[in-house]
This record gives C-alpha cells, sequence and structure tokens, in this order.
C-alpha cells in the first residue's frame, strides 16, 4: 500500500440559484493577514485557512501535490467553506507561490468531486448534505469494521512496528497543530490496514468515501486538546490487532467510525455499537 490518495470523482452537482459568495479580496475568508501564514493557523478573523507546515510550501517537492494535500484537508475540515468560490491567485498568496501550481491542484479536486470551476472566477467547494454524510458514514461501517475484523488475523507480526510507526504519524500530527498532516496520516493508516484485505477495489471505495466526507469539527478539537485523544485511538487499535482480537478490532473501528458523524463533525458523540450480526 503506497501512500498516494486514490478516489472516485463524484457525480455532477446542480449549480445553486443564487450566486455562491467568493473569497476573492484580501479581507475575504483568509483576510490579508494570512498570507503567508500556512494550514490550519488560527482560523477566521485574520489567521488564514493554512499553517504553519504551508510556509515555505513552494519549496517542497512535488509542488502540485501538496498543495492539492493541503487545499483537501481544508475543504473537508471546513476551513475552505462549502458554496464560496476561491480563486487561484488569493489561495496562491497564502502559500506563497503563484497560481499556476493552486489552478493545477484545484483541477484535481475537480476530478474528486470537492469543486467545481467557475470560468474566470475561480472554484466553487461543493456542498454535501448533512444525509449524504450520514449515507457516506453508514457506507463506510458496513465496509471498515468488518474487513479489519478479517484482516486481524493475517496482517504478519514483522508488519506492527511499520504500522506503529502509521500511527505515531497521526499523534504526531496533532501535536505539531497540523491538520493537513493529521488528515493525511490518517488516511495512510486506514487505508494501509484495509490493504491487508487483498482487495483494491475495497480499498478505492474507501478512499473515496473519505474524501467526500466533511469534518468541521476537527479544528475546535484540535483547539481544545481533545482531538488527541481520538488520534491515540489508532494505538488502541494496533493494541487489538497484536493481541489478536478481531471482535475487539471490530468494535473500536465502529466507535472510531462514529466519530465522523459525532465529535469530528461537530455533532454529539453517537453511543457505541456492537458487531454487526453474523
Amino acid at each position: 500500500m503506497t501512500s498516494s490518495r486514490t478516489s472516485r470523482a463524484a457525480g455532477s452537482r446542480a449549480e445553486p440559484a443564487a450566486a455562491p459568495a467568493t473569497a476573492n479580496a484580501p479581507g475575504g475568508t483568509f483576510g490579508a493577514g494570512a498570507v503567508g501564514a500556512g494550514a490550519f493557523g488560527a482560523g477566521a478573523g485574520g489567521a488564514g485557512a493554512f499553517g504553519p507546515e504551508a510556509r515555505g510550501i513552494g519549496r517542497r517537492e512535488h509542488l502540485r501535490d501538496r498543495i492539492r494535500d493541503a487545499l483537501r484537508a481544508a475543504i473537508i475540515s471546513g476551513r475552505l467553506e462549502p458554496g464560496v468560490i476561491y480563486s487561484a491567485p488569493t489561495l496562491g498568496a497564502q502559500f506563497g507561490v503563484s497560481s499556476t501550481p493552486v489552478r493545477e491542484a484545484m483541477l484535481d479536486l475537480v476530478k474528486e468531486g470537492l469543486v467545481v470551476p467557475h470560468p474566470n472566477k475561480g472554484f466553487r467547494i461543493t456542498e454535501v448534505s448533512e444525509q449524504d454524510l450520514d449515507n457516506l458514514a453508514a457506507v463506510r461501517l458496513l465496509i471498515e469494521p468488518p474487513t479489519v475484523r478479517d484482516a486481524v488475523a493475517v496482517i504478519p507480526a514483522d508488519d506492527f512496528p511499520r504500522l506503529r510507526t502509521l500511527a505515531q504519524d497521526i499523534v504526531e500530527a496533532v501535536e505539531r497543530a497540523d491538520l493537513v498532516g493529521y488528515i493525511e496520516a490518517d488516511h495512510v493508516f486506514h487505508l494501509t490496514l484495509l490493504g491487508y484485505s487483498g482487495n483494491r477495489f475495497l480499498v478505492d471505495v474507501v478512499s473515496g468515501l473519505r474524501t467526500q466526507t466533511r469534518l468541521p469539527g476537527l479544528v475546535p478539537l484540535l483547539e481544545s486538546g481533545r482531538l488527541g485523544r481520538s488520534a491515540a485511538e489508532h494505538h488502541e487499535l494496533l493494541d487489538l490487532v497484536e493481541a489478536r482480537d478481531p471482535a475487539g478490532a471490530e468494535l473500536l473501528m465502529r466507535r472510531h467510525i462514529g466519530h465522523v458523524r459525532g465529535l469530528w463533525a461537530g455533532g454529539p458523540e453517537p453511543a457505541p455499537t456492537g458487531p454487526a450480526p453474523a
């Protein structure tokens, strides 16, 4: 399993009747003080959508890929608001790069169904209904917990250290207050675990479902320090894997995915659910 992200483009969406808002001016969503602030800094009111790790992003290899990952994470976390049009030059100013790699990255996200191009204006962030989010979580619950349960018996003990490293990447991203890194590390960890099923189509489906999810509750969880507890669940899951406890791993995965429609989505935490009946 590689760390590259695979996804499926979402279906076409109808344009809203009213013209969407735009965020092209320096005083808009990100504000003049946000230039160079980087992914998931201090948020609205002057700190911008992109935080410390975005400073100097232009010096990294695979610039387009890194900007795409940062934009995707900003969309998933709600830092880039649904229905709002963002221009490539404005976003490029926040990254400290030209508009060209931003535009290229946005075109990648068009294929994933996350943004819709508006000629001569920019890209509108697509909106996902609460019902859609419920349905996404329901499908993930059908797929991921039983797949992890079945994988427990086949994951080689020699792979445990590598999986621990991937889980620790998630924890360390939270410690750095790096939501871009958190979302990417979480994605890699879970797809790697699902990869032990040997079913690449299943992994592709889950990757696409995760990309369409919206998690606006992550920002307040990070700011309150509570996101660290969720990050630690990945090590708890590996404890169960190493103990060869498939039922326990399945139950924890159900609770973990429950966060998607609970705490991580900015709502109440749902009651834990038991394993699906045999």
